[in-house]
């Protein structure tokens, strides 16, 4: 007969919830920042606890059994509920002290914050701040970040935005590039020229196809979806592409093209969960990132 879950099991529901998720331990572990033989043994304590099978095995991965179907939506309810008793909680804390974990894309990470983080942690010793520096969008609610920056309008219930600025972008190349390829100032020059573009991201090619313009992923000479990566490509003068205004005006090395195209701004916004926005240290962190970014952008 199967026992009651104890509090001591929540570990397990998110082994579960992460298996089901990926479709594989070695991903779950991954995500989780576990041990594979951990979440197995977690996955099979968990079955062996309700005394069922959750998840059907075969040699592609797990896939979830018609009992971890059903299971998946209490599982997802409880782990929810859990997590928003402990928003809560720490919500309360009223110390300007302690962590106060930000997320933010991999470029923005890189180019932007640093300089922000360190004037912060000027004005603020007593908070420590933790940087993740990701592009994947982080779950704000099951506190994997206190705050977010993103350059999109955060759209989840129970998380407050802000918006903060845009940031302006511009086609630009590399002035070893532009000396011995000649410099663009028109769509149609521009599409005689190297194109650095995306790989599997398509948000280039649709831009340039909404005007007009023949675009495909043949039309890039280099593609990379990493934005530290692309931009490093430009820099090394694999060709046009685009960046944002303020860091390609800081280098020396790279040159803004002046091309009669509108390009669209990027939004910027802060995120985090309503029930953690008042706690001190992070409504305080809060601000002093508002401020910061405002003066970038």
């Amino acid at each position: 007969m199967a026992h009651p879950l104890q509090l001591s099991d929540w570990s397990l529901i998110q082994s579960f919830l992460a298996v089901a998720e990926t479709g594989s331990l070695s991903a779950a572990a991954k995500q989780l920042g576990r041990s594979q033989p951990t979440l197995g043994r977690q996955v099979h304590a968990l079955e062996d606890e309700l005394g069922v099978s959750l998840f059907d095995r075969h040699a592609r991965g797990l896939t979830l059994s018609e009992v971890g179907r059903q299971v998946l939506p209490m599982a997802q309810q409880m782990y929810g509920a859990v997590n928003a008793l402990g928003l809560t909680a720490a919500g309360q804390i009223q110390q300007l002290e302690g962590s106060v974990r930000i997320t933010a894309s991999v470029f923005v990470s890189h180019h932007l914050l640093p300089p922000i983080i360190a004037a912060i942690r000027q004005a603020e010793p007593a908070i420590q701040l933790d940087l993740v520096a990701s592009d994947a969008s982080e779950n704000l609610l099951f506190r994997e970040a206190d705050i977010a920056v993103r350059m999109y309008r955060p759209d989840q219930v129970d998380i407050i935005a802000k918006h903060i600025g845009e940031v302006p972008l511009c086609f630009c190349a590399a002035r070893s590039y532009l000396d011995r390829a000649g410099r663009p100032t028109s769509p149609a020059e521009l599409m005689q020229h190297d194109l650095v573009g995306f790989d599997t991201n398509e948000d280039i090619i649709a831009a340039m196809r909404n005007k007009g313009w023949p675009a495909s992923r043949d039309s890039f000479a280099t593609r990379c979806d990493n934005q530290t990566a692309y931009w490093e490509l430009i820099r090394a003068g694999c060709g046009v592409g685009f960046s944002q205004l303020s860091i390609v005006q800081a280098d020396p090395n790279v040159e803004v093209l002046e091309i009669d195209v509108e390009i669209p701004v990027l939004p910027v916004w802060l995120a985090a969960p309503q029930a953690m926005r008042q706690t001190p240290r992070i409504r305080r962190v809060w601000d002093l990132l508002a401020e910061g970014l405002k003066a970038r952008l």
